[in-house]
């Protein structure tokens, strides 16, 4: 691979960068740039999709509220599409942030929601995340119980001590919380001990086509096992067939999400209604 030589202003060392690399930094800034003028311009969304009983998939268990921000066009941006480098930046507590507000919103106006949001460890400390979970606590002191707290694996890891005192705190306030991505490879099995997760969500690496993969199909039993040993609630991710959704229940999973029961929806039915009432 070709590569040139950058020299940056006032720097008397070279810095060597290859075309590739430039191309991931560009795309990074631009990406960026993007989420920067959808919070200034208030253009973050949460989308919700259903979290569906194993037993009686037709009983919703709750809801994920998922980050969304929109670009000049008006297209949703999913998360994947960003998250990954707003993480390490303040920009990703401001996210964060806003997805709590918003999902701590949508408990206040649909008293019979119960709403998981998203947040990585990170956020832990940030002023305006803890400000923010401080008033609604204090406005209603039982919006707790029905918000569960979706923390990732790969974050979980990066400060275990801190992670315990802060779901110590929220738990003894009602929240819960879920261990996000499971089995995706970061969270050490000896943390989860520790770590005292009410709900653990299996990556959906290991959910898609499982009704055909033996080796999966060992895996996931494997986590399930773990999950029941810790007496944690189990969720399947990325469930997309009914042939995967038979054999999840078939094994004892307690939820399960996925395309296969509903999309995520800027626009989730209790919305709806409200828009019509005042029609």
């Amino acid at each position: 691979m070709s590569e040139h030589r950058n020299m940056g202003a006032g720097d008397p060392e070279a810095v060597w960068s290859s075309p590739l690399d430039h191309a991931i930094n560009q795309r990074d800034r631009d990406t960026l740039d993007m989420v920067r003028k959808a919070i200034d311009a208030n253009q973050i969304e949460l989308a919700y999709q259903p979290v569906v009983q194993a037993a009686r998939p037709d009983q919703v268990a709750f809801y994920e509220g998922l980050i969304r921000v929109l670009d000049d066009s008006g297209r949703v941006i999913p998360a994947r599409e960003f998250i990954n480098v707003v993480e390490n930046q303040e920009i990703g507590r401001v996210l964060d942030t806003l997805a709590l507000e918003k999902g701590l919103t949508s408990l206040a106006d649909e008293p019979g929601l119960r709403l998981s949001i998203n947040m990585s460890a990170r956020s832990i400390g940030y002023p305006r995340w803890n400000e923010t979970m401080k008033h609604w606590l204090a406005h209603d002191p039982l919006i707790g119980e029905r918000l569960i707290l979706e923390i990732t694996e790969r974050t979980a890891i990066v400060m275990p001590d801190l992670v315990q005192v802060f779901m110590a705190d929220l738990q003894s306030r009602g929240v819960s919380f879920a261990l996000d991505d499971f089995g995706s490879g970061y969270t050490a099995f000896r943390y989860l001990k520790d770590f005292f997760f009410d709900i653990l969500k299996i990556d959906g690496e290991f959910i898609q086509g499982i009704h055909a993969n033996p080796d999966n199909q060992v895996l996931t039993q494997a986590l399930l096992s773990v999950a029941r040993h810790f007496d944690m609630f189990t969720v399947a991710e990325n469930v997309e067939t009914l042939e995967d959704a038979e054999f999840l229940a078939s094994i004892g999973v307690d939820c399960m999400q996925g395309y296969f029961f509903g999309a995520p929806t800027i626009r989730p039915w209790w919305q709806q209604e409200e828009q019509r009432a005042h029609a």
